[in-house]
């Protein structure tokens, strides 16, 4: 009888929690986006199952040691601890992702249209004013953020994956989960969220403008501007040289024309091999302490307000740009200088293909996404410059 009661009480069944329970469900919930809506799959599916696993009792998968009231340790981390702690804390798997982007990436529309670099920049906006967002709130008494936390939640405004998951984890590691699962969410809503926005501030006649054809761009442009690029940000925000450098280090690869094996397997195995990764450690921090709380439903609003300011930012700009532009300027294509590669680029040439059929505005909105990637990962630099010693 003792065995059958030692044993019932070592399963995990006797052991679970509601707030384990709750946070099952919500792994269940990322699972159903994943995989019947097609939310982002390729980081919700693993964020998911990581999400069930560290919240199974008793399996010894727990994403940090564990100690008694003396301080001694009572059971070492479990396997989701060192995924965590091997790839996210130490920056390596976003770092690794954005060299696979970099590899992915054709600087060309960016470089034939110039004046698109500030239609990227523009966008960034959301995060500072959703970082004085949350800042207030906490002033407020409405949540308990700290400024660490506060640029953490900014940097989802990027609509950049990677680089929110990096800058939380340095700053805010708390809160990694909610921040990861907020800025995936919403790059996966970017068609959803973005079109109505970028309608309320256009006119049917600014939709249609037709955009002339870019110039072609050299091999030798190419290869000397994210050089330079990758020069400019080490040398005046070193904080941001990481995610530059992987980042340019992974275009070279493509542009350069030399290393065509290494090109490829950054774009493709070793971009996979690294994204199953950083959803199980991003699923680690999905345990329910850190998840179930007011502050979470906060970091998803917030996270929302920041992506919309992103994108109505880039907008508006591009609407002023047109009206002093010697060559028309299709104010869509502001909607794209968030970090969403292609995504939003897609929803820019989808929006302006329903106002004149004949309006192609793909590569010319590749230009402000691509520069929304830099101008997210500066950004973050900045972030971690200002406040990650506060």
């Amino acid at each position: 009888m003792e065995q059958l009661v030692a044993l019932w009480t070592s399963s995990g069944i006797a052991q679970l929690s509601v707030g384990q329970f709750s946070m099952m469900l919500v792994g269940l919930g990322l699972l159903y986006l994943a995989i019947r809506k097609g939310f982002e799959p390729l980081l919700l599916v693993p964020i998911a199952v990581g999400t069930l696993l560290v919240n199974i009792p008793g399996a010894g998968l727990d994403a940090a040691p564990i100690y008694d009231a003396a301080g001694h340790m009572t059971s070492p981390g479990g396997m989701m601890y060192y995924i965590y702690e091997i790839g996210i804390a130490s920056g390596m798997f976003p770092l690794i992702i954005f060299m696979g982007v970099g590899a992915m990436t054709d600087f060309g529309p960016l470089l034939a249209n110039p004046k698109t670099l500030l239609l990227g920049a523009a966008a960034q906006f959301g995060i500072f004013a959703t970082v004085l967002g949350a800042v207030s709130f906490s002033a407020l008494g409405i949540f308990d953020f700290s400024i660490q936390d506060a640029s953490s939640i900014g940097i989802i405004g990027g609509a950049d994956g990677p680089t929110a998951i990096f800058v939380t984890s340095k700053l805010s590691p708390e809160i990694l989960g909610a921040v990861a699962v907020a800025a995936y969410s919403y790059m996966a809503l970017v068609p959803i969220i973005q079109p109505p926005i970028m309608r309320a501030l256009t006119s049917p006649e600014e939709r249609a403008i037709k955009m002339e054809q870019l110039r072609p761009v050299s091999k030798t442009e190419k290869i000397v501007f994210p050089l330079l690029l990758l020069l400019l940000v080490a040398l005046f925000l070193p904080s941001a040289a990481p995610l530059i450098g992987m980042f340019i280090f992974g275009n070279l690869m493509r542009e350069s024309g030399v290393v065509e094996r290494l090109s490829f397997t950054a774009q493709n195995s070793l971009i996979n091999i690294v994204t199953i990764f950083l959803g199980l450690g991003v699923g680690s921090k999905m345990s329910a302490d850190k998840f179930l709380n007011w502050e979470t439903l906060g970091i998803l609003g917030l996270g929302a307000v920041a992506f919309c300011i992103g994108t109505a930012s880039g907008v508006i700009l591009a609407k002023i740009m047109n009206k002093y532009s010697s060559t028309p300027i299709n104010p869509l294509i502001g909607s794209a200088g968030v970090s969403a590669v292609p995504m939003a680029a897609r929803v820019s040439n989808k929006i302006g293909m329903e106002a004149n059929p004949h309006n192609h505005l793909l590569m010319h909105a590749m230009g402000p996404n691509v520069a929304g990637v830099i101008g997210s990962a500066i950004a973050a630099g900045v972030m971690i410059t200002m406040v990650g010693n506060l």
